[in-house]
């Protein structure tokens, strides 16, 4: 049986295990959800040096295409967590972030941050954002972010039912950059804690996002410097050669 189908089955058994047993207020362990490949960070036990630089809450017509062209600039490839009121807007930056190799992911409809989401909400949310990419791309996301990195027994369970990975990021790799703190903080916070594996943390909305995009081209000058190559998500993940430890369960 192929991969792809393999993933899908465990995906399906998944949902149904948590559709029974989903409670918002319940918060597990971060071991709890990474052991059953339920929710990604980062791939820290890798060795090759790779790393994923993501972006939340775009596109963004002004800041957006600065990064893209950054990321060109180095040869890097980035995943970009978007919304679906954004990319109802701007369809032609949708299709250039793809365009230039790079990954889309789901990140809501409006941006609603709420632990205590319903699931007829949620899945609204998720849905109206997948119907938009797809009337752009011709295909639908299969990666969300939730928002603000809001997750619990429920938020996990309706991702996995409706055939998403839940993906966050390196708990050392948010410097926080959507509160404008500095380039060179933004900076510092991520070269001091780079490592093979990371899921670096940016925003490309949400605000002005002009000391993101300074502090961006640093960053990108520093890894090539440490030999270290940005890819996105998906690649992360097949690079790391991972397999969800719940797979071997079935």
């Amino acid at each position: 049986m192929c991969r792809k189908c393999v993933y899908s089955i465990v995906i399906l058994f998944a949902s149904f295990f948590y559709s029974l047993h989903a409670d918002a207020s319940i918060v597990r362990e971060r071991e709890f959800y990474e052991k059953r490949g339920d929710v990604i960070w980062d791939y820290g036990m890798m060795q090759v040096r790779y790393i994923s630089i993501t972006f939340d809450d775009g596109p963004n017509p002004e800041f957006t295409p600065k990064i893209l062209d950054l990321l060109a600039k180095y040869n890097a490839k980035a995943t970009f967590f978007i919304t679906g009121e954004k990319a109802e807007k701007h369809p032609k930056l949708v299709k250039r972030i793809v365009n230039e190799g790079h990954e889309i992911g789901n990140h809501t409809y409006s941006h609603m941050y709420n632990a205590n989401i319903s699931e007829e909400v949620l899945t609204d949310e998720l849905t109206r954002t997948a119907e938009i990419i797809k009337g752009i791309l011709g295909f639908s996301p299969i990666l969300y972010r939730p928002v603000g990195g809001l997750y619990n027994d429920s938020i996990v369970a309706i991702a996995k039912k409706n055939n998403y990975q839940v993906v966050l990021w390196s708990w050392h790799q948010d410097p926080k950059d959507w509160m404008n703190p500095g380039v060179q903080k933004i900076v510092s916070h991520v070269q001091t804690g780079m490592k093979p594996g990371d899921i670096i943390l940016l925003h490309d909305s949400g605000g002005n996002r002009s000391q993101t995009i300074e502090a961006l081209e640093l960053i990108l000058k520093d890894a090539n410097r440490k030999k270290f190559n940005a890819v996105t998500v998906s690649e992360l993940m097949i690079l790391s050669e991972e397999i969800p430890p719940f797979l071997f369960s079935l």
